[in-house]
């Protein structure tokens, strides 16, 4: 069994984060690229924050924030075209819900990786983009 739980810490430490980049461009079409930057630099705040309320829910066990933050953490990244991140959110809710401690320990560590990862690439886009 301990093999097996290194090696799915080693696949996780190393996954790729996927935006939805067409989101992103669909977003600065309709409105523009001064006014796509402001609402989606105000999406990432309010993801920032969305963020660190689940983590700290978590920590205090609070089942019912968990779900109601990791519930609106995952409607922000899919607004801006944070694909992986709003499906772990997704798993950190269902796994409050279904009062799974030790997954949901898990998924926390991984949605605050990709959740710092996913905020990272956005706000520092690469230049080559």
């Amino acid at each position: 069994m301990g093999a097996g739980m290194t090696k799915i810490a080693v696949l996780a430490m190393d996954e790729t984060v996927r935006i939805d980049v067409q989101r992103l461009e669909q977003i600065i079409r309709e409105l523009g690229e001064p006014a796509a930057a402001q609402v989606i630099g105000a999406a990432l705040e309010q993801l920032a924050l969305a963020l660190r309320r689940t983590v700290a829910a978590s920590q205090r066990g609070d089942l019912g924030a968990i779900v109601a933050s990791a519930d609106q953490l995952s409607r922000l990244a899919w607004q801006v075209g944070l694909v992986t991140l709003a499906g772990v959110a997704i798993d950190v809710g269902a796994c409050a819900e279904r009062r799974d401690p030790p997954a949901l320990a898990a998924t926390v560590r991984r949605l605050e990786r990709i959740g710092n990862r996913s905020l990272t690439e956005l706000w520092d886009p690469p230049d080559d983009r």
